[in-house]
């Protein structure tokens, strides 16, 4: 089953060249999540064959441009395509007030819902779950209310050996079987016990999205172990005290961070314009963690069960 990132947009506040805004989408088990959308992020899922009308959760890290201002152009074209199906928006306060008023003054009427929930940037609790996952909101230090996203596969179930299972067994006892239970009769004797009969179910897996912040420690406690985590470097190191003052991190941070929180891979990006070439960020960001790579657009990064 798919666990797979796949980077729409890797630039920070000026677009370069090949470099789109902030846009990311998770897809788990058929569904994809939309992270951020920058400017230009319903051309890209176009050109990569992610039919928008599929997305049911949208996510926003914070109300900077760069981060949300496709968000409108998405939502009209949905509505000027025959959506019905409700759209739920996660993000902080005040992007609802900021779309109303742009409906308002366009005269947009959509024929779907749009389920806004307001995400507090400073707390760290669960804001959305369905049945493939749980997402967390993550607190990050920008110069404006910003969080990042955990969001976390649920625990999957045993796995039946068919060729074990006794015969006659009903759908309620091997759906018991597959949640760790024994089976037994109504004299409780064992028909069947679960540890003869199943083996241990896959692992679930995790994704961390830490968008624009000051370098911060006590994230990694929050993100540690995941199998992925997205940290932004938007500097190379000898510009840390710019980083500083715009509240950002360098390439060195994320990695140094992703250390520390003992993740399996980090990926870098929200790179300034500055850097026509990525190559150093990658080098200096690997000197702290080397399994780390470039969010460059257009590129997938999957998680094996």
């Amino acid at each position: 089953m798919e666990f797979e990132l796949k980077i729409l947009g890797s630039a920070s506040a000026t677009p370069f060249l090949d470099r789109h805004h902030t846009a990311q989408v998770l897809s788990v088990n058929g569904t994809p999540y939309l992270i951020d959308c920058g400017e230009g992020t319903q051309r890209r899922l176009l050109e990569y064959k992610l039919r928008p009308q599929r997305l049911q959760n949208i996510f926003i890290s914070h109300l900077h441009g760069d981060h949300f201002f496709g968000l409108f152009g998405l939502l009209g074209t949905m509505n000027l395509t025959g959506r019905t199906e409700p759209l739920h928006l996660f993000g902080p306060a005040g992007l609802d007030e900021i779309l109303t008023t742009q409906f308002r003054h366009s005269h947009t009427h959509l024929n779907f819902a749009l389920e806004f929930t307001a995400v507090d940037t400073t707390e760290h609790r669960l804001v959305f779950e369905d049945k493939n996952l749980t997402v967390h909101s993550l607190p990050m230090r920008h110069r404006i209310p910003c969080c990042g996203y955990l969001f976390r596969e649920k625990p999957k179930r045993r796995r039946l050996l068919a060729g074990q299972l006794p015969a006659g067994l009903t759908p309620a006892q091997l759906t018991a079987l597959t949640l760790g239970e024994d089976v037994r009769d109504e004299a409780g004797q064992v028909l069947a016990l679960n540890a003869a009969v199943t083996t241990e179910p896959k692992r679930a897996r995790s994704y961390a999205f830490c968008s624009d912040t000051l370098y911060t420690e006590t994230l990694a406690e929050l993100v540690h172990g995941v199998d992925l985590l997205y940290h932004e470097a938007t500097f190379l190191d000898d510009m840390r005290e710019r980083a500083a003052t715009t509240h950002h991190s360098t390439a060195r941070q994320a990695g140094l961070l992703a250390r520390r929180a003992e993740v399996q891979r980090l990926l870098i990006g929200h790179f300034s314009s500055r850097y026509r070439d990525l190559e150093p960020l990658l080098a200096e960001a690997r000197v702290q963690f080397s399994w780390t790579s470039l969010a460059v657009e257009g590129s997938t990064f999957s998680v094996a069960e």
